[in-house]
């Protein structure tokens, strides 16, 4: 296999791999961004962790999907992961399911409105 075509699979690894985040991201509340790996995940708990040498951070998710392209079962019931380095959460913010996308809600002032 010559570098090239190995380049070419590695980049739709990739890309199928970013087709099934965007297909499973509505399924799940959070974002987690450590060092090593980017999660999503239903359930979160973070707990710093002095020792005598430092700081680490016992990261705990239950309901996850790993983003790893070599990995073949990238949904996770739990997830324990111990980080000496920055670990980022950001909450998912998703569309009201019962929304009509597009419409406007009521004008302001609109003595019809509840």
């Amino acid at each position: 296999m010559s570098a090239e075509e190995l380049e070419n699979f590695e980049t739709d690894l990739e890309l199928q791999l970013y087709r099934e985040y965007r297909d499973v991201a509505g399924l799940f509340q959070f974002v987690v961004e450590t060092d090593r790996r980017f999660y999503l995940a239903n359930s979160v708990r973070i707990d710093p962790v002095e020792t005598r040498t430092g700081l680490y951070f016992d990261v705990e998710l239950k309901d996850a999907w790993v983003w790893d392209v070599y990995r073949s079962a990238r949904f996770v019931k739990h997830v324990r992961v111990m980080s000496f380095k920055d670990v980022n959460v950001e909450e998912l913010a998703h569309a009201d399911p019962f929304s009509v996308p597009g419409a406007a809600g009521p004008a302001a002032g609109d003595p019809t409105a509840s």
